[in-house]
Order: C-alpha cells, then sequence, then structure tokens
C-alpha cells in the first residue's frame, strides 16, 4: 500500500456543501451529523406528509366514501412520504461516506503517485467547487416548482377517479390537500431527486477527470479492471436509492390495479422498464473510466504480447529446438512456471472489463429495484396461482 498521505481526499464529499448546506450550519442544524440528518429526515416528514393528513380529515377526505381514492388508502402519496422520502435523506451519510472511502483509495492502493498528487487534490478540489455554487440548486429549485408555478392544477391524481386531491366532484377545486401537495410536498420530494442526480453527474466528473491524469494503473490486476474494480463497491451503496424509486412506482401501479382496473400483465412493462433504467442510470458514472481502461488494455495486449513471445521463444530454444541438457528435468523446472503465470498474465489483460463493475454490484441493484415490486405481486395474483409458482419452482 502507498505511504501518500492527502488531506484533501479525507475531507472529500458530495453532501456537505451547497447553499442549503451552509444554510443549515448557520443555524446550527448541522452540527452532528447522524442528528442532522435525522432531523432533516423528521421535519421533511411533518413539512410533506402530516400536512396532507391534517387537512384531509378536516375536509372529511382522508377516509370514508366521500371520494374513490381517500387519503389513507392511496399507496403512491404515503409510500412516497413515508418511505422514499425517508430514504432519500437517510441514505446521504452512508453513500458520502463511501464516496469518500474510495476517493482515499485511489491514494492509498498506490493509483496516485506522488508526483500526481497535487493534479489528483485539484481535481477534488474543482468538484468540490461546483457542489458548493449556487446556480444549480437554484436551477433544481426552479425545476422542482416549475409544474405548479407553470401548469393549471386540474389534473387528476388518477385519471377520472375521484381523490382527495379534490373537493368532490369538482375536478377544478383542489382541496387544501391537494394545494399544500402540488405547492409543497410534490416539489420538495422532487427536488430531493434532482439533487442526487446533481451528486450523480459530480461523481462522475470526479471518476473522469480523475482518468485524465496519469493513474498507474495494472492492466494485469485480478480485479480485470486494472485496479479500479473496487469503484463497483460504490456504486452498490446507491441500492437504497434505487429502492426507493422502485417503491415509488410500485405504489403508483398499485394505484392504478385497485382503483383504475389495470392488469399487472399490463403494467409490467412500466415495473421492467424502471429496473433496467434505474440500473443503467446507476452504470453509468464508471463509463467515464472506460476510455482510460481500454488504453490501458491496448497498451498491455501488445507489451505483455511481446513479453510472452519473447519468453516463449526462448523457452521453445531451450526445451524444443535444442533439447535440455542431459540430466536436466522439465517437471519442477523454474522455467515452465513462469511459462504458465506469463500466460495466466497475459489471459487476465485479455479478460478485462471496458467497465469496473461486477457480478455482485448488478444483482444488488437490479435486486433493489425489484424488491418493492414483491408485495404488489403477492397482493395482486390470486393465492393459488402463487401456490402452483412456487411448487413448479420446487419441483
Amino acid at each position: 500500500m502507498s505511504e501518500l498521505h492527502s488531506s484533501v481526499a479525507e475531507n472529500f464529499s458530495l453532501t456537505r456543501g451547497g447553499p442549503l448546506y451552509w444554510l443549515q450550519v448557520r443555524f446550527g442544524r448541522a452540527k452532528n451529523e447522524r442528528t442532522r440528518v435525522i432531523r432533516r429526515t423528521l421535519f421533511a416528514i411533518a413539512g410533506t406528509w402530516v400536512p396532507l393528513l391534517v387537512f384531509s380529515l378536516i375536509q372529511g377526505l382522508a377516509y370514508g366514501k366521500s371520494v374513490q381514492i381517500p387519503f389513507l388508502r392511496d399507496f403512491a402519496v404515503n409510500v412516497r412520504f413515508l418511505i422514499a422520502l425517508p430514504i432519500l435523506i437517510l441514505a446521504e451519510s452512508s453513500i458520502d461516506r463511501q464516496w469518500r472511502v474510495l476517493v482515499i483509495h485511489f491514494v492509498r492502493a498506490g493509483l496516485v503517485s506522488k508526483a500526481e498528487l497535487p493534479s489528483f487534490e485539484a481535481v477534488i478540489q474543482g468538484i468540490t467547487r461546483l457542489r458548493d455554487r449556487v446556480l444549480p440548486e437554484v436551477l433544481m429549485l426552479a425545476v422542482a416548482y416549475g409544474t405548479f408555478l407553470f401548469s393549471s392544477h386540474t389534473e387528476l391524481l388518477m385519471g377520472n377517479v375521484s381523490n382527495w386531491h379534490y373537493l368532490g366532484s369538482d375536478s377544478q377545486a383542489l382541496s387544501l390537500a391537494g394545494w399544500w401537495f402540488s405547492a409543497i410536498s410534490t416539489p420538495f420530494f422532487r427536488f430531493l431527486g434532482l439533487r442526487w442526480m446533481w451528486r450523480m453527474v459530480l461523481w462522475t466528473l470526479f471518476l473522469w477527470r480523475s482518468s485524465r491524469i496519469n493513474l498507474r494503473l495494472v492492466a494485469t490486476h485480478t480485479d480485470m479492471a486494472a485496479g479500479l474494480g473496487f469503484l463497483s463497491a460504490g456504486q452498490k451503496r446507491f441500492s437504497p436509492i434505487v429502492f426507493a424509486g422502485g417503491a415509488v412506482i410500485a405504489s403508483q401501479v398499485g394505484n392504478a390495479i385497485a382503483y383504475e382496473g389495470e392488469t399487472l400483465s399490463g403494467m409490467k412493462l412500466a415495473l421492467i422498464s424502471y429496473g433496467v433504467l434505474a440500473t443503467l442510470f446507476l452504470v453509468a458514472p464508471l463509463l467515464a473510466t472506460t476510455p482510460l481502461l481500454m488504453k490501458t488494455k491496448r497498451r498491455a495486449l501488445l507489451d505483455y504480447g511481446a513479453l510472452v513471445t519473447s519468453h516463449n521463444q526462448s523457452f521453445a530454444t531451450k526445451w524444443i529446438d535444442e533439447h535440455a541438457a542431459q540430466g536436466d528435468e522439465l517437471l519442477g523446472d523454474p522455467d515452465a512456471s513462469s511459462l504458465i503465470d506469463l500466460g495466466s498474465s497475459f489471459q487476465v489483460v485479455q479478460d478485462m472489463k471496458p467497465v469496473p463493475i461486477n457480478k455482485s454490484t448488478l444483482i444488488t441493484l437490479v435486486g433493489a429495484a425489484a424488491l418493492p415490486m414483491i408485495p404488489l405481486v403477492v397482493l395482486v395474483t390470486p393465492a393459488d396461482e402463487l401456490v402452483r409458482a412456487v411448487v413448479k419452482m420446487l419441483l
């Protein structure tokens, strides 16, 4: 392991910065990270879900038969603000901590040489400056609130099904809860999603800029990614975010099945599409390293190819063409061992992956996307069909 040390790398963070973060620091709500995240989660629920419940109760839209979808029976809104929203906030600490570990590993693993350390730290400082800029968060807020500011607010939650968004059968009159949902809850949830996308962009930029400096990659590394295979673990940590998105999709599909007469087979395209798109979105940042990996592989194939050729020619000259000296045995001779080792190294180079992602990470991400769909499948599938399916798999 490298003895280099970088305080810049050890302070890397994509969440501890930006106008809103510094506003929290200003008001004393960011002293302890764990406490800060828990408080933010509770405040978020109190500001998004609780008012919807209170207003719905006041206007008689929380339960009962006054509308087809009362508030407490709306799968989509309750899952979004009681499950998905807390996950988007609570996941910040663990994901940011993992990002910091990965950045430090560049230095500790010797991927960054002493000569390149200033360039690597300059990359980190550049990403940090982008994180702290005001404009990105202003644009995210504008996009998040754009729908409320420029729409007519007459779209029903579920087609023509009456719901707690509106008063009675009048689709033009938003309820108090409907107004809060449109003006506060939805834009806030959308902002959190956009901010995670921005952080993913920053992480992608970090990987891209880091790949432009002279990293000390080893094509024969057994991770099949020249030493960058550790980056796959960072993407695996995004499984809670994938789960949160899957829960939102599954709850909306649940509403469509429960209240609009849709079928699971008719909605499976949306479910599958989410799983595929979410996985691709989280794998995409690692594509920033693909040009470097391909360049490393091409160069290594030539270098190791020449070395293998030279070694094999020497081996053939000694053991095949001129025959070994009398009394020499090939079995156990270092020549044979080095021939095998060199061949194995060349095979590793040939098997190098263009993207530093492993099967475990892909399975984790796909599983996180699919997990929220399981309760939906169980609820809408008749019990006898589930039993037959299980028996069929077992037999």
